[in-house]
């Protein structure tokens, strides 16, 4: 499967890719409405030069997809405000405005097949996509090689504290072996002096 046909199928690779919206300047320009952040269905239909049928399948198709990629459809009074600043409001579109922000537009160039325009799109998306990887790579290679090291740093830092430490335990542990000897050794001691005693009064009964 080639990367073109991985963009139409894979939604995940789509979303990978959305913040790519250079890629649509790079075909031609983008017709905005007089918010300078929308096309209309028409406008897109007429980007892509196709029909505004093959952009509302797309909708239907994939409506929670481009919504969340800022895709909207205006009814009521929120349209009726939007008209009021940015559009003639007259004559007034009678199922609601749909309004495609670029990153939306670039959605459909993502999922439209028979469009020219739209496979050029999908052309440059791979192109940029391309050309930010060894950039990623690089950054992944600075960011590994500077923890190898920092841990060198610290570990050689640390080398000579090692020797320090490793000594200290070493006479923390005679220290303790010696403890032990004089512990048995009095413990020793008090043994035969608990005998001597009980000796002492036996012999003590014994001249009475």
């Amino acid at each position: 499967m080639t990367h073109e046909a991985v963009i139409l199928e894979s939604r995940t690779m789509r979303d990978s890719l959305t913040e790519w919206t250079q890629a649509l300047d790079r075909v031609k320009a983008l017709q905005l409405l007089p918010d300078g952040m929308h096309l209309t269905t028409r406008l897109v239909a007429d980007y892509f030069e196709v029909g505004e049928e093959a952009v509302k399948s797309i909708v239907k198709r994939h409506r929670e997809e481009l919504r969340s990629n800022g895709y909207q459809l205006l009814q009521g009074d929120e349209l009726h405000r939007y008209l009021r600043s940015n559009m003639d409001p007259s004559p007034l579109p009678g199922r609601g405005l749909a309004l495609f922000p670029r990153r939306a537009v670039l959605n459909v160039a993502m999922l439209l097949r028979d469009s020219d325009v739209a496979r050029q799109v999908r052309s440059q998306l791979l192109d940029l996509a391309d050309a930010a990887r060894p950039s990623a790579a690089l950054d992944a290679y600075v960011a590994e090689l500077a923890r190898r090291v920092a841990e060198e740093v610290v570990l050689r830092r640390l080398q000579p504290h090692a020797r320090v430490v490793g000594a200290m335990s070493c006479r923390l542990a005679d220290v303790d072996t010696a403890l032990r000897e004089v512990r048995g050794r009095m413990d020793s001691l008090c043994t035969l002096w608990a005998h001597r005693s009980v000796q002492d009064r036996s012999r003590g009964r014994r001249c009475r």
